[in-house]
């Protein structure tokens, strides 16, 4: 399935970490913190402004990002889990 986020919205992928191991112990998936850094999967084509135009997006497909542990919303596509957020909620573009 192809998904086009509207307006200012950027679909992004996050990034697993390995599994996180404390002393010998491991932690379960509902105790881990959430990746901070993703991928950008998809975008929209940007914000309408006050005089109809649209301002460009900062970030591109590819990209990869650091966002907010709670921005968002979690979404499944094609069994695969996915977050939509808004332009603004992008914390840094990460430089590889």
């Amino acid at each position: 399935m192809k998904v086009r986020p509207l307006h200012d919205r950027v679909l992004v992928k996050r990034i697993e970490t390995g599994e996180q191991v404390h002393g010998g112990i491991i932690i379960p998936d509902s105790a881990k913190e959430k990746p901070q850094e993703a991928d950008v999967t998809a975008i929209g084509p940007g914000k309408v402004q006050d005089d109809g135009s649209r301002a460009p997006m900062d970030v591109k497909v590819g990209d990869r990002i650091l966002v907010g542990k709670y921005s968002g919303s979690e979404i499944k596509i094609d069994d695969e889990e996915f977050q939509i957020l808004r332009e603004d909620e992008i914390l840094a573009i990460v430089e590889r």
